[in-house]
This record gives structure tokens, C-alpha cells and sequence, in this order.
């Protein structure tokens, strides 16, 4: 048996690989220096140029109960009104200006429906006519298992009924 062999010393010539391209594949970039990408975050740009759609319409963040200690003052010092689709609890507050918070319990149906209800409220609060006569009210809107089936015309006329009534309360 042979164990040594003749094992040519010359390399063979480099070869391109078949799966990397030429050099004449990509460009040469352009040169000279190039800024750095900006840091933060950047204002979205639309392609209309237009505002979001409900821009500002929106309640703003002082418009809204946000605290548990506002809600159970409301709930245990406050007067309440009762509707078919939700029940109206109602206390003064010193802030002066109307605030609106919304409970909804998973009585009412799964995350999508409640959500769904804690918007159509909202949206019927901020575009109803009795809120003007309203500053100073801290309003925590209970809604009752049968809104979730109910249409926001329904639950709309509901809400402007129960703020009126608020409205003609003395404090």
C-alpha cells in the first residue's frame, strides 16, 4: 500500500463564488460625509398632509376621572340617575370643569365589547349639548349588560337624557 503520494504544491486560482456578486453589482455610494439619522422619534407624515382624522376632538386628559379615589367619591357621596342602559353617578368637584369616567364590568360581554361601549359613551358625552351646563361635576357613567347590544343612537339619546337631568340638579 502506497501512503505517500505526489500532492502538487501550486494553488489553483481563485475562483468568484457563484452566489456573491461582482463588484459591478452595486454602485459605489456618493461621496463625502453623510448627516446621522436623526434621534427620537419623528412626527408621522401623512400623505394628504392633512391632520389625523378627530384630531382635538378627542376629551382631554383633565376631562377625564382618572384616579380610584374620584370614582368611589362619586359612587358613595354622589347622587345617581338610572337609565335602562347605564346608571349616572354625579358629585361636584373643584376643578370646575365636567369629567367623565366610564365603568363597564365583563358582564357586559368580552374586552372588544366593552371597549366598544367605553368609546360610543364617550364619543356621545363629548358631543352632547347638555355638557356645557356641566362644569364643575365629576360624572361616572355604570354601564348595565344590556348596552352591549344596544346602537349608538340608542345609547346616545340615553346619556343626553341623563346629563340633562344632571344639569337641573342644585348642588
Amino acid at each position: 500500500m502506497r501512503r505517500e503520494e505526489n500532492v502538487s504544491t501550486q494553488q489553483p486560482a481563485a475562483q468568484a463564488h457563484a452566489r456573491v456578486p461582482g463588484a459591478h453589482a452595486h454602485p459605489p455610494r456618493a461621496g463625502g460625509a453623510v448627516a446621522p439619522p436623526p434621534q427620537g422619534s419623528q412626527a408621522a407624515e401623512r400623505l394628504t398632509g392633512a391632520p389625523a382624522p378627530g384630531a382635538g376632538e378627542r376629551l382631554r386628559r383633565e376631562q377625564r376621572v382618572r384616579r380610584r379615589g374620584d370614582y368611589l367619591r362619586a359612587y358613595r357621596r354622589g347622587r345617581r340617575r338610572s337609565g335602562a342602559l347605564v346608571t349616572l353617578h354625579f358629585v361636584a368637584n373643584e376643578t370646575g370643569e365636567a369629567r367623565l369616567g366610564v365603568t363597564v364590568s365583563r358582564k357586559v360581554g368580552n374586552s372588544v365589547v366593552r371597549h366598544r361601549v367605553k368609546r360610543r359613551i364617550g364619543e356621545s358625552f363629548r358631543r352632547s349639548p347638555a355638557r356645557t351646563g356641566l362644569a364643575g361635576w365629576d360624572l361616572v357613567v355604570h354601564v348595565k349588560p344590556a348596552a352591549a347590544a344596544a346602537d349608538f343612537a340608542a345609547l346616545r339619546q340615553e346619556i343626553d337624557a341623563l346629563l340633562r337631568g344632571v344639569g337641573e340638579v342644585r348642588r
